[in-house]
Parts: C-alpha cells; sequence; structure tokens
C-alpha cells in the first residue's frame, strides 16, 4: 500500500492522539468503549503509548493534559498518584512514563543494554560494582513496607547506609536502583522527585515471555507513532535491529508495511481502515519532550530540517516546547510564571505574517484551562 507524506502525517497525528478525531480501536486500552470514543484516563494513554518521555516533569503533565481536554495538572497528578502510570527508565536509561504493571517487564526487555554499560560508567565516577550493589540494598532497605522518600531523603538513607554519594554519584545510584528493577520514581512531592519500591507500588506486574514482550512493545510504538521505520523503532526502543525484526515478526498481522513516497514504515492496520482525516489547521502547543518530536529519528515529516536547531538550540538534548499547525512545527514557546498568571513568549520559525496573533492566543486556552491559571501569550517577530 501507498500513502502521500500528507496521508503518512494525517495517520501519524491521529496516532498520536493529537488530531480531531481518534484512531480506530482494536487491542487497545479503551476497546471495552466506543471506537468513536476518546480515552479518558492516562492509563488509557499512557498504555496507548506503551511508554512516554517523561524526564522533564512538566513536560510529561502537559503531554497527558493536551491528549485529555478539560484535564487540570491537578488532575493529571492525582491520577500518577494513583498508580495509573509510573516513571522509571524503562530504556535508553531515559526517563519514560509506563504503564504500571508492565514496568518490570519492560526494564527486564530494553534495559539490558544500559545495565551493560553502567561498568563504564562506574569507572569514570570512581564507583565499585560493590559500592553499587550496597547502595541498592540500602535504598531497598529504607523504602520497605510501602515508605516513599524523596530524593534528598534517599541520599540520606545510603550516607547513613555507609555508601559516600558525591558529585554525580547520588543521580546514578539511583538511576542503577531502577534500572535493576528494585526502586521506580514516584509522583512529587511539594515538588521534589521521590522513590517507592516497584514490587510494593505495583501489585499485579505483567510477566510476559520474550517474544510476547517483543511484539507487546512492537505494536504499541507502531500504533502510537505509525506509519514509522524500522529505524525509528529501534531508536526508540533502544534494541538491536535484530530484535527489531524479531518483535515485528512477533507481532505479526498487527503491523503492516505501507510505502511513504519511496519510504518502508510500518503500521498497524487499523489505522489504515478509515481515511486519515488532513492535518487539523488548528494551532496546537505541545511541550518539549514530547512524544510528537521525542518518538522518532526521522523528523522530516513534522518540522524543515533547519527548524530542529531552534527547537534544540546548541544539539543540548534541551527540547523548547513547539506550536504545530497541520502536524508541523511553526514555533517555539517558553514560558515564565508571576504570581498571577503564566506568560508564553512564541518565537515563530515561519516567514512574518503567516501566524495570526488572534489564533495563537486562542491556542493556549486549553493551556490556561490545564493550569488553572490566566495565559498572557506574547507573539514575536517571524523569521
Amino acid at each position: 500500500m501507498q500513502l502521500t507524506a500528507s496521508d503518512a502525517l494525517g495517520t501519524r497525528m491521529r496516532n498520536l492522539l493529537l488530531a480531531a478525531d481518534v484512531p480506530p480501536a482494536r487491542d487497545a486500552p479503551w476497546t471495552a468503549r466506543s471506537t468513536g470514543e476518546a480515552p479518558d484516563s492516562v492509563a488509557d494513554v499512557v498504555t496507548w503509548f506503551g511508554a512516554m518521555q517523561a524526564q522533564e516533569l512538566g513536560s510529561a503533565y502537559w503531554s497527558l493534559g493536551t491528549r485529555l481536554p478539560g484535564w487540570t495538572r491537578d488532575d493529571v497528578h492525582q491520577a500518577l498518584e494513583g498508580r495509573e502510570a509510573l516513571r522509571t527508565w524503562p530504556m535508553r536509561g531515559t526517563v519514560h512514563l509506563v504503564p504500571a504493571r508492565d514496568a518490570r517487564w519492560m526494564l527486564e526487555l530494553m534495559g539490558r543494554r544500559p545495565l551493560a554499560g553502567a561498568a563504564r560508567r562506574r569507572a569514570v565516577l570512581g564507583l565499585g560494582e560493590s559500592t553499587a550493589d550496597l547502595a541498592v540494598d540500602v535504598l531497598g532497605a529504607a523504602l520497605a513496607g510501602g515508605r516513599r522518600l524523596t530524593r534528598s531523603g534517599c541520599v540520606q538513607a545510603l550516607r547513613a547506609g555507609g555508601v559516600e554519594v558525591t558529585g554525580g554519584l547520588a543521580y546514578h545510584l539511583l538511576w542503577y536502583a531502577s534500572q535493576r528493577g528494585v526502586t521506580c520514581i514516584g509522583p512529587d512531592v511539594d515538588g521534589e522527585q521521590t522513590f517507592v519500591l516497584l514490587d510494593e507500588w505495583v501489585a499485579d506486574p505483567h510477566r510476559p515471555e520474550e517474544d510476547e514482550a517483543l511484539a507487546t512493545v512492537t505494536t504499541r510504538y507502531v500504533r502510537s507513532h505509525g506509519p514509522v521505520p524500522r529505524a525509528d523503532l529501534a531508536g526508540w526502543t533502544g534494541l538491536s535491529m535484530t530484535e527489531v525484526r524479531r518483535g515485528v515478526a512477533a507481532a505479526g498481522p498487527a503491523v503492516q508495511t505501507v510505502d511513504v513516497e519511496g519510504k518502508e514504515m510500518l503500521v498497524c492496520p487499523e489505522a489504515l481502515d478509515v481515511p486519515a482525516p488532513p492535518p487539523s489547521g488548528e494551532l496546537r502547543p505541545l511541550p518539549g519532550f514530547d512524544e510528537y518530536v521525542l518518538g522518532y529519528k526521522d523528523r522530516s515529516l513534522m518540522m524543515e530540517p533547519a527548524h530542529l536547531a531552534a527547537i534544540v538550540p546548541g544539539g543540548n538534548g534541551v527540547f523548547r516546547p513547539t506550536l504545530v499547525r497541520a502536524g508541523r512545527v511553526v514555533a517555539t514557546w517558553t514560558k515564565r510564571s508571576t504570581p498571577a498568571r503564566t506568560i508564553v513568549d512564541v518565537k515563530p520559525l515561519v516567514p512574518h505574517g503567516e501566524l495570526d496573533p488572534a489564533d495563537v492566543e486562542a491556542a493556549f486556552a486549553s493551556y490556561a484551562r490545564y493550569l488553572t491559571t490566566p495565559v498572557t501569550v506574547s507573539l514575536g517577530e517571524g523569521p
């Protein structure tokens, strides 16, 4: 089957839950409901994606909020307190939101390569393996019995347990304990990161065989991001191309190949059952670390290559929030807060005059509802 770039982009935006309609549901978290219904919980959204970028908490919350119209930031926080999803390092050594009961098998499947590289990092830090393992034991004991400790509380526990924590050691040890599947990140308390025991936080973990696990992560990524090339699946999961081929084979008819203007890509067939709508011309503000950008290696469908430098200034890995129209990035934005309101500064990436100030201001109305504070928008000059 052949798709134009426009068809592929429309399908991709719908699968990312960023279109006016929702994906046709088959083996989706909300299949028990009408296929015309959108997801209505954090669990729905996170399970649909399989994993969502969450290294920056504010971005992760808005990634959920923009896909759950009418929800506030507090609503999202309460859903995470309710354990609808959790944060950990399931792949690529990067924090993601994952379905709670899937966290352990995801760590086991996609965490092998980051764990294998941990020894090199320890050598740089001057940290012995026995000390790292002691830190895991200390944290496990400190958190036992349903305790939740802040990051600073974890550091205090480590020091009390005989583990010296200086420089970059704290982050590495907290990562290592979670990568080993002992701890995970709990919801923030008073703005500070917390940690809990994974086995205590998740009462009924799913434990699939490896082929089922490969098929699941493949299907979830393709259904939520497709059409996508296989290389993007490898880049997103951190799996080898051999493992990617196994995952595609294990997924069977749940994924198929399509030709997008000469490029072979993967897509779930139900996404093609209903023609994709043209990408909406409505402006949509997205957070910097959203799956819309970070879910892909090849971002050419969504933006001009030259615009990536504006989204990641200096290539430092810090992604600026984007303003999207018809599936394409047209501006970046930043925010600053005062006691009374949030001020959003929009920097266009398209020629002057292509963004109407009234449309830009209207685009942030949903963000204001989510924050439950007034938002003032300042539109800068275009290039």
